[in-house]
């Protein structure tokens, strides 16, 4: 694989980034609809929560909500939105150096096993899987970059990052829920 071009559209950095760190397996049926890392007022990106909201319509999502997200270690809240939605959310608060360093846009100098359980989510074969390393070691990807954006490969290196930061307001949930108190469900 060989990065042609920049990505320049968004992406919820707290699904490439953060989701793979759920260690839930590739491939599966199952994925959040979307990630986030604040939600209204309930949660700030310093609380270190990742907020997932899951589609409960699909027919293999509940056997795979009492099996694994429910189990799941990092589980911190469950919230049903309605018949058709719920958000969990997942407690990050042991990562808390490497929670900053991906907030701050900072992916380079997150733990390198973490790292490698990032990148290692991702197929090879994809054109993510390129992208995502590049901006997990972007030492390797300076002079690629430079090039493509024309620019000095010195000033890449002085910026030491190739992905921007995660933008807090794209990465915020806003939705009201009648009764915003937890489920029993986790009890």
């Amino acid at each position: 694989m060989y990065v042609h071009a920049l990505y320049r559209k968004y992406f919820q950095k707290s699904k490439i980034f953060l989701y793979p760190l759920l260690d839930i397996k590739r491939g599966t049926k199952i994925v959040p609809s979307e990630t986030y890392l604040g939600w209204n007022e309930s949660y700030t990106p310093e609380d270190m929560k990742l907020i997932c909201v899951y589609n409960t319509t699909t027919s293999d999502y509940e056997q795979f909500e009492k099996t694994v997200l429910l189990k799941h270690t990092r589980i911190s809240d469950y919230i049903k939105v309605n018949d058709k939605k719920c958000i969990i959310t997942f407690d990050f608060s042991d990562l808390k150096e490497d929670w900053f360093h991906f907030v701050n846009g900072k992916y380079s100098q997150i733990n390198v096993n973490l790292k490698r359980k990032i990148i290692g989510f991702f197929d090879e074969s994809t054109g993510n899987y390129i992208y995502v390393y590049s901006y997990l070691f972007p030492e390797k990807f300076f002079a690629r970059y430079a090039e493509i954006l024309d620019v000095p490969v010195e000033l890449l290196k002085s910026v030491g990052e190739l992905c921007d930061k995660p933008d807090l307001d794209k990465e915020k949930l806003v939705i009201v829920v009648a009764n915003l108190q937890n489920s029993n469900i986790l009890e």
